[in-house]
């Protein structure tokens, strides 16, 4: 597999120093374990076996990459230390491919009929769900694209006050009804009031809580059906913000999202500042849902597309 540089240098510095602490764990390990070795042997595999589960890919997920790795020392005889960086970065590569993530190049979004393209965003509260839709909103409309905000999260307060706060710093219009209002209300209104203004995306943040999993489901399920009275279809996108921190805790995270709801992206935030950065490929495999947006810092600029290529070579390239 080739790896293409699709991003900017700058961005790929970003990159690469969001992941630097998850790098070094992976690193500190495997070194200890190659160091005056020749081959890829037992010894070799088990330490990166360690290294994988403890920056949070998952077990399952860890396994099969190991195995993976024993297949080719298998049929290839004799592997060296040196080539195993190339190894795991293309099984990892693979990996993802194979888990339906897609390399986008920039922000944008498909042109829909009838209205325009709906994001619905669902996440615990603390994932950094509400600054995650800001800054989508911003790099939105840096491509040119006219957006509208939904505060429907009407369970608590400051989830509404910090979307408007958002609203104002990127200059979007928000539709918001305050505390306690009915969130399929607020997302019929931000429809109602997106196609009027002929918007290219709206963002929809809704419940921020994990309350009782058939509460949520009815509640999300509502939400969908008021929306698709207003557009076609919509939403087009329910994407669920995950705290990559975490580690393990946003596994539980997705599974309780997606048997409420039909999950169809991921956005993995707070990379940077965790050695845990592997969450990212655990989580895309064992879910089959395509990641599609990273964040590796605090800046509005630092939410980025999720390419696979670039991720993998910012993990686990020899180059610093």
């Amino acid at each position: 597999m080739v790896f293409k540089k699709l991003f900017s240098r700058e961005k790929k510095e970003t990159l690469d120093k969001g992941l630097e602490k998850t790098k070094q764990n992976v690193f500190s390990k495997l070194s200890r374990a190659v160091a005056g070795k020749s081959t890829v042997d037992i010894e070799v595999l088990d330490e990166l076996e360690e290294a994988l589960i403890t920056s949070d890919v998952g077990l399952a997920t860890t396994i099969k990459i190991i195995e993976r790795i024993e297949d080719r020392v298998a049929k290839d005889k004799y592997i060296n230390t040196s080539e195993l960086n190339t190894i795991l970065q293309n099984e990892i590569a693979s990996l993802l491919d194979e888990n339906h993530t897609t390399d986008q190049v920039d922000f944008s979004v498909p042109k829909v009929e009838g209205g325009p393209y709906v994001i619905m965003v669902v996440g615990v509260n603390g994932v950094g769900k509400t600054t995650t839709i800001g800054k989508l909103a911003n790099q939105f409309k840096s491509k040119g694209l006219s957006v509208v905000l939904g505060a429907a999260d009407t369970f608590r307060a400051a989830a509404v006050d910090q979307l408007k706060i958002w609203s104002k710093r990127v200059d979007v219009p928000i539709v918001e009804q305050g505390m306690n209002a009915d969130p399929a209300s607020v997302a019929f209104d931000t429809l109602e009031s997106a196609k009027a203004r002929n918007a290219d995306v709206v963002l929809i943040d809704t419940a921020g809580r994990l309350h009782n999993k058939v509460n949520l489901m009815k509640e999300l399920s509502k939400i969908k059906r008021v929306m698709d009275k207003i557009v076609p279809n919509a939403p087009h996108e329910v994407l669920l913000v995950l705290d990559g921190s975490t580690g393990q805790n946003a596994f539980e995270q997705c599974k309780q999202f997606t048997e409420a709801t039909d999950v169809t992206s991921l956005a993995v935030t707070k990379l940077d500042g965790t050695a845990k950065g592997g969450v990212v490929i655990g989580i895309s495999d064992q879910f089959s849902i395509p990641v599609k947006y990273i964040g590796v810092g605090e800046g509005i600029d630092d939410l980025q597309v999720f390419n696979k290529m670039e991720f993998v070579d910012s993990l686990f390239s020899l180059k610093n």
